[in-house]
């Protein structure tokens, strides 16, 4: 089963810093490539650039981000970052908001895709060699590259179904817990 991917807006930006501040202190040094306090990604979050920089997100039944990916914008290149909370690793998370990345770079015409990260990462790594990125290391980060195709008819659809997927679905599932709630309001006012 394909996991939906959801591009994220200003909207979200709540529940993107609830994420990164749900990540346990490795995780967000493994992330951050640095030990990192609540403050620090308080203010990560609050200067992602939505009007410049794409990020992804994948939530669970009640709307919480499992997966993000922060695509941050350079000339003609992106960096990518990616964080899955950790009881939800394992499960194809982090490989579609890889894949959905990719694709989105390649829909704007960037050539270059990277990550940094620290050698010890073994999950980024396991998704940068799964991709394909060349990987220069140096103890204890390591560089992972990959050159972009340019975009096709069939990455530009495909970005846009996804897109429509993952919307479908967040909409059913915020749906699900209006209807979850007001059953509970009923329940307790009868």
């Amino acid at each position: 089963m394909q996991i939906p991917v959801r591009e994220l807006s200003m909207a979200d930006r709540a529940e993107l810093e609830r994420h990164f501040l749900a990540l346990g202190p490795e995780d967000r040094r493994l992330r951050f490539g640095a030990a990192i306090g609540d403050a620090t990604v308080r203010a990560y979050v609050k200067r992602i650039a939505f009007d410049r920089d794409t990020v992804f997100g994948v939530g669970d039944d009640n709307l919480r981000l499992l997966g993000v990916a922060h695509l941050a914008r350079l000339p003609g290149a992106a960096e990518l970052g990616i964080s899955v909370l950790k009881d939800h690793r394992l499960r194809g998370v982090g490989g579609a908001l890889m894949a959905r990345a990719v694709m989105h770079a390649r829909n704007v015409g960037l050539r270059t895709l990277f990550m940094h990260c620290l050698t010890e990462n073994d999950a980024i790594m396991h998704l940068a060699r799964k991709l394909g990125m060349d990987i220069v290391t140096q103890a204890p980060e390591a560089d992972a590259r990959l050159s972009l195709p340019p975009a096709d008819a069939s990455s530009l659809f495909g970005e846009v179904l996804e897109q429509r997927v993952a919307l479908f679905d967040h909409a059913l599932k915020a749906q699900s817990r209006l209807f979850v709630a007001a059953l509970k309001g009923n329940a307790s006012g009868a």
